[in-house]
Order: C-alpha cells, then structure tokens, then sequence
C-alpha cells in the first residue's frame, strides 16, 4: 500500500496538471490539437499576447496560440495561432491587429476572395495594423496642436473684450433702450385702444359723407339723363334727316342738298348753343356756379337739419292752451 506521504503527493501533482489545463482552457486554447495551426507574420504586435481571440468577419474562429519573438530579427514577430477544424484559409488571406477604445488587443482575418485556393496548414498569413478610431483619433492630433495656439489666441482675444468697459456700457444702453422700447409699446398699445374706440364715430361721419356724396353723384346722373335726352332726340333728328334724305331722292339735287345744308348749320347752331354759356342747357352743362350752388345747398340743408335736431323749439311751437309768440 502506498505511504500518506506518496497519496499526498500524488494529489498535490494532479491538482497542479488540473489548474494547468485549467488555466489554459480559461486561455482558450484546446487540450488536443486540431493541426488546423498557422503563422502570422508581424513586425510589430502592438501589445499583441497569447490567447488573444482571433476573428472572421466579426466571429471568434479561434485563438493565439503562443508568440515567437527573433532577437536577431525584432522586425519577424510570429504569432502562432489555432483556428477551429472547420475553418478554411483562402489565399489572399491577411491578418490586422486592431485595438478598442478600453485597449483590448484582436486579431481579424481579412479573408481572401477565391474560395478554391487555400493556404496550407501551418502556413504563413502575412499580418498587418487596422488602427481604428484610435488612428483616426491619432490623425487629428497633430491639426488639435496646431489648433491649440490660435484658440489660445481668440479666447486671450475674447477675455479683452469682455473686461472692456465699453462692453458694459453698450450693455447698459441695450437694457436703456429695452427699457424705452417696452414704453413705446405700452403708449402705442394706448393709442391703438383709444382709436378702436373712435372708429365708430368716424365711420358715422364717413358713412353721412358718403350720403351727401351720393345725393350730388345723384344730380350728376339727373344731368348726364339730360344731356342723353338731347343725344336721343338729336339722334331722332338724325335719322329724320335719313328719311328726308331717302324721300327726296327723286327730287333735284340742288334743292334737296340746300336744305341739308340749312339742317347741318342748324345742328351745328344747336351744337354751339349746348357748348356756350347762353341757354339753359348751356349754362347747365358748362356753368361750375351750377354745382357750387347745389353744394351749397346740400351743406345748408344738412346745417339746417343739425340746428333742427339740435334745438326744435325754435322751429316748432306746441302748447295745448295756446301761447304767445316771443
């Protein structure tokens, strides 16, 4: 039988090759082989160590293996790496190194597009850097520091014009002139309260303008019915002088055009009457005194109604016994 010393022993070897395969499982790395192995060459790993997953087009298909490091050559880093059986390998195939913002170190497998040539196992993928938004971020760093003296430059600029005085005092006159605005809106408010209440008495005086307006346009219309009266009968007379015309046909010429002669001079006498200031029809159509004198009237007969409305008593006496003239 075997000594408590040797049992002891026994478990204390079987419990360090525990955690060992434990370790690396945790590692991601497989226990058996698969042979399904290659080589990445770096020139630079970039913080690059074993176990580090390995990706295709965002999967996780496998795992560093180990890194081997030439002190000769520092430049041919290579990376040994394990992919899953099932995993193929087309020619054209590159491998990046990539980093997140937490500066968790990757490798992605670029695959190559002919699916019919496949690189041997154990062969040589040849590796390079995908910088990422970190390398994005790296690019802009040096526009940031030539941009940092001329911010530094507008705010120095800025602060200046901010201590002047004369910013505070154009303040003062900005919060003035706020000031001055708000009371000319209030008295401008005031006002347009104080002519909404006076539209309707102006409307009513527009309104008995308008009447009085229209009674002159009235007479107006009065005349002009006239003067198409006298357009009608000498139109009348027109066509009178056609049928003259049209019976005298047959008669001598002579005697037929004296006599229209003698019609055309009296429409003409009758054209010169209408146009001169003799007649009635002629002071009607050309004398001003005419519509002066009926303005005048319309103006009288409305001051003759407001003094009427205004005091009747002077017009109209009633009394039932009867009273005396003043």
């Amino acid at each position: 039988m075997l000594s408590k010393e040797i049992k002891i022993a026994l478990s204390a070897i079987l419990a360090l090759v525990l955690l060992f395969f434990g370790m690396q499982f945790l590692k991601g790395l497989h226990f058996f082989s698969t042979n399904n192995n290659y080589y990445i060459k770096f020139n630079d790993i970039s913080g690059l160590s074993a176990s580090a997953p390995v990706y295709a087009n965002g999967y996780k298909v496998g795992t560093i293996k180990s890194i081997d490091y030439d002190y000769n050559n520092p430049s041919d880093i290579k990376v040994y790496i394990e992919l899953d059986e099932g995993m193929r390998i087309p020619e054209g195939t590159r491998a990046e190194i990539s980093s997140d913002l937490l500066g968790n170190v990757q490798v992605s497998l670029i695959l190559g597009k002919d699916q019919t040539k496949l690189v041997e196992k154990n062969g040589v993928i040849p590796g390079g850097h995908n910088e990422g938004s970190m390398g994005k971020v790296k690019e802009m760093l040096p526009y940031v520091e030539s941009m940092l003296p001329k911010l530094d430059s507008i705010m120095a600029s800025l602060n200046t014009i901010l201590a002047s005085p004369e910013i505070r005092h154009s303040l003062y006159n900005v919060e003035s002139t706020t000031g001055s605005l708000s009371l000319s809106a209030r008295n401008l408010n005031s006002l347009i309260v104080g002519l909404n209440s006076d539209i309707p008495q102006i409307t009513g005086k527009a309104n008995g303008v308008m009447d009085r307006v229209g009674g002159l346009v009235g007479n107006v219309n009065g005349v002009v019915g006239n003067a198409n009266h006298l357009m009608t009968g000498a139109n009348t007379m027109i066509g009178n002088a056609n049928t003259v015309m049209t019976n005298l046909a047959q008669i001598d010429l002579q005697a037929t055009m004296n006599k229209i002669d003698a019609t055309l001079r009296n429409l003409q006498s009758l054209t010169e009457q209408l146009n001169s200031r003799e007649g009635s029809l002629g002071l009607l159509m050309n004398d001003n005194e005419l519509y002066n004198n009926l303005n005048a009237t319309v103006k009288d007969a409305d001051s003759l109604m407001i003094d009427l409305r205004a005091h009747p008593k002077r017009y109209v006496h009633f009394s039932v016994f009867g009273k005396k003239d003043k």
